[in-house]
């Protein structure tokens, strides 16, 4: 059985708290300097580093510096401006027909709903949720990313393995709404400084006395990078 919803939310309580003073001004960490550049980012970031993707979109946004841009491009020519990027034939794909329906349906403006956002091509809810968050100043929900889902399952915050159930549980009373935003960016920032995937520091954690999965207290193998 798992744990009551109180306990989740107080465990949940606790590590904002902490992660709060720890990480006193999380911000997002993709660079982009409008709607659709931000779009693209995101997209661009499924199964690829945010550090990756800023390095391919400082010439990228260079090249292509409107929505009629990307959807006037050749998309062979897209793809290759963005090989480096995983999947790049795909997310060269989603970009242009992305770009194509905003300008025939949305005046060349990205939507401002979460349904508007995922029926474009390659917009999932994350992506969404993402945008609607730093490009529209609109907090629908919680992005829940690779940090986001190990994260909340090693501390004991859920124990949903989807991330579409992981967003729906958290919301669900056990993370405040005006914490919906931030959440995530506190946990991408303990993930990557501190709590990784296959070797998390718990020495150097400020989370280490309250955490159920801490090596120090329990006998867990992580070799396998496993998300409990």
């Amino acid at each position: 059985m798992g744990e009551p919803l109180a306990s989740r939310a107080a465990q949940a309580e606790e590590v904002i708290d902490r992660l709060s003073e720890a990480y006193p001004e999380p911000e997002i960490s993709l660079d982009f300097s409008n709607r659709f550049e931000l779009l693209v980012a995101v997209v661009l970031s499924a199964q690829c580093t945010d550090e990756r993707v800023n390095k391919v979109t400082a010439d990228l946004f260079e090249k292509y510096e409107t929505v009629e841009d990307y959807a006037s491009a050749d998309v062979d020519d897209l793809a290759e401006d963005i090989s480096s990027i995983t999947y790049y034939n795909n997310k060269a794909g989603y970009i242009h027909d992305a770009a194509e329906k905003i300008l025939d349906e949305y005046d060349g403006e990205v939507p401002d709903t979460m349904s508007a956002l995922t029926d474009l091509p390659g917009v999932g809810r994350k992506t969404a949720n993402v945008v609607l968050q730093h490009g529209h100043d609109v907090t629908e929900g919680i992005v829940v990313d690779t940090h986001v889902q190990r994260l909340s399952r090693r501390l004991g915050i859920t124990e949903e393995e989807r991330p579409e159930k992981i967003e729906r549980d958290l919301m669900d009373g056990v993370v405040p709404e005006e914490h919906w935003k931030n959440y995530t960016h506190w946990l991408i920032a303990h993930g990557r400084e501190t709590c990784s995937a296959r070797n998390p520091d718990c020495d150097d954690c400020v989370l280490e006395d309250v955490c159920p999965s801490s090596k120090l207290d329990h006998d867990v193998d992580l070799a396998d990078g496993s998300e409990w």
